[in-house]
């Protein structure tokens, strides 16, 4: 679906065929009157979607708009009821489950429905029915999956994996070339769904490929519902959505650039407000319009599992993270700060060590694995350092991952190494490249010292990179940048700098492998794809590898 207003007599014809002809007046006679019931008639114009599937259930999302004012953020508009369906057929002969929603302006009408008691690893069928006089109003179809029971034995598990996609630098055809895949179990989503600045603050290389809205940086419980509205009428990201179901994790721009507890980067107290409200407010919006299910009241932190072959660790590494050190502070490394909190930290490692699948995957926001910057020369370490968070002037880590929380780092890995626990593959994005390598023990003596896990990093879909900040094509100067990083960290096997796109992740018993995707432009809505690169970690090696196709 689109954000374009469809035509009066299309909205009435669609509500009479779907929902049948009595949910028409009688006394429609004349245009004026019909012209009238398509104005008051509710619309699904932020599309549908589903999300966090279980052996035996699945969330379902969508927002209505009852009125033609109702628009998200407004607070305005009456009280809608909104039927769900879930069929195991696409023609809805065969309904499994159904129930009613009331949604208000309250939760800004958005719906959302947890079904269980459904049947493991099987395809459905949903859709929503808004029912207010004069017609009633159907959504479009989706379709969505649970996924395995727990000791259900798998040959394959394949997700398409992306993150930070920002509506003014470009559209999104990542999420079109998803879409069009028909061999997909899911959609992972790493974080930034959403970006918090105003118009023209940061979009594609400074030109703005289309406004936000509203136009100004968001602050308020309105302004990010606003923003989350203006997200998903993109009908790349709606066809997306109605095709898979989501697991999505947040990250900063979610909230506001380089975010922690008790603030941000891009957060001036005083004015822009207190933190502690702004950080509610989008939590709510987020939780409004997006179809994750909570573990905990305020937080994304949660495990899905498939079968005997995955369990997946989502991380939130912003609600409870320590401010970021100051550069060569040495704070990095102390016990007092943390990335994850205590309580998170604690729920991480029982669960890593009580898993009995094959692997163990890590959605996890920023990257994992250190990363030292050394001898750049000016012209490419500023945009660099502007891109992954650092000073101008050069330093040995970017204090917005984990490598600004060192002590963290150091018990999640010595975890891992003192309990044995192997074929554990962080997933990550954040920084708007795209990388794969191992996760050393130590990093001054790897390879000597060994790997206890693989990261892949996913590209943006949108969001400004190198080549973007340096206005150059692409890989030509970024090249000599890769190198370095290359040279003075020997465990990472592969970066790309430049290029905008997504990835395709494979799990065998055998291997796991991430196929790399780029976009032709991303300023196009009509953007290609094509496969750039695939890397893979084999079972029991901790190590990273070249893959020479994608997976078929």
């Amino acid at each position: 679906m689109t954000s374009a207003r469809p035509h009066r007599r299309q909205v009435l014809k669609a509500g009479a065929l779907a929902a049948g002809a009595s949910a028409l007046p009688l006394a429609l006679s004349t245009p004026a009157e019909a012209a009238a019931a398509a104005d008051a008639a509710p619309r699904f114009l932020h599309g549908i979607a589903s999300g966090d599937p279980l052996p035996d259930g699945v969330l379902l999302w969508t927002r209505v708009t009852p009125r033609p004012e109702a628009v998200p953020g407004s607070g305005l508009g009456p009280d809608t009821e909104v039927r769900w369906e879930l069929a195991a057929d696409q023609a809805f002969t065969r309904i499994v489950a159904s129930g009613t929603v009331t949604a208000t302006a309250a939760a800004d009408h958005t719906v959302k429905a947890d079904v269980r008691g459904l049947t493991p690893d099987t395809p459905y069928w949903y859709r929503f029915t808004a029912d207010a006089a004069p017609a009633a109003t159907v959504s479009a179809v989706g379709r969505t999956r649970t996924t395995p029971a727990t000791d259900a034995a798998l040959a394959r598990l394949r997700f398409g994996v992306a993150s930070c996609a920002n509506w003014e630098g470009g559209y999104f055809s990542a999420y079109r070339h998803l879409a069009a895949r028909g061999d997909l179990d899911a959609f992972l989503f790493l974080g930034d769904y959403i970006y918090e600045y105003k118009t023209g603050e940061f979009c594609a290389r400074g030109t703005v490929v289309r406004p936000h809205a509203p136009t100004h940086e968001i602050l308020t419980l309105a302004d990010y519902r606003t923003r989350h509205g203006q997200y998903k009428t993109d009908e790349d990201l709606q066809a997306l959505h109605a095709k898979l179901p989501t697991i999505a994790i947040w990250d900063d721009h979610e909230f506001a650039n380089d975010a922690w507890s008790g603030g941000a980067e891009n957060h001036t107290p005083g004015t822009e407000g207190d933190w502690t409200d702004r950080m509610a407010a989008a939590k709510q919006a987020y939780f409004e319009w997006m179809p994750v299910r909570p573990s905990i009241a305020g937080t994304t932190y949660r495990r899905l599992r498939y079968g005997r072959l995955a369990d997946l660790h989502l991380m939130d590494q912003r609600s409870f993270r320590s401010q970021q050190a100051r550069t060569g502070s040495g704070a990095v490394d102390s016990a007092d700060r943390t990335i994850t909190g205590r309580a998170q930290m604690d729920w991480l490692k029982a669960g890593l060590s009580a898993s009995d699948t094959t692997w163990r995957l890590i959605g996890n926001e920023v990257m994992i694995s250190p990363v030292a910057f050394l001898s750049l020369p000016d012209y490419l370490l500023r945009p660099l350092a502007k891109l992954l968070g650092l000073p101008g002037e050069g330093v040995a880590v970017n204090l917005d991952q984990w490598d600004g929380y060192t002590h963290d780092r150091r018990e999640l890995l010595g975890h891992l190494k003192a309990n044995g626990i192997t074929n554990t593959v962080f997933l990550t994005g954040d920084i708007h490249s795209a990388w794969a390598g191992d996760v050393p023990n130590e990093a001054a003596t790897y390879p000597l010292s060994g790997s206890v896990a693989t990261e892949f990093v996913v590209t943006s879909v949108t969001s400004d990179n190198v080549d973007d900040l340096l206005k150059v094509a692409p890989q030509t100067v970024s090249l000599a940048a890769a190198t370095a990083i290359r040279t003075a960290n020997p465990h990472v096997k592969w970066v790309d700098l430049d290029s905008h796109g997504y990835g395709v992740l494979d799990i065998t018993p055998e291997r796991t492998q991430m196929d790399y995707y780029v976009l032709s432009d991303r300023t196009r809505k009509d953007a290609t794809s094509s496969w750039t690169r695939s890397y893979r970690t084999r079972t029991g090696t901790q190590r990273i590898e070249r893959a020479d196709a994608p997976v078929t």
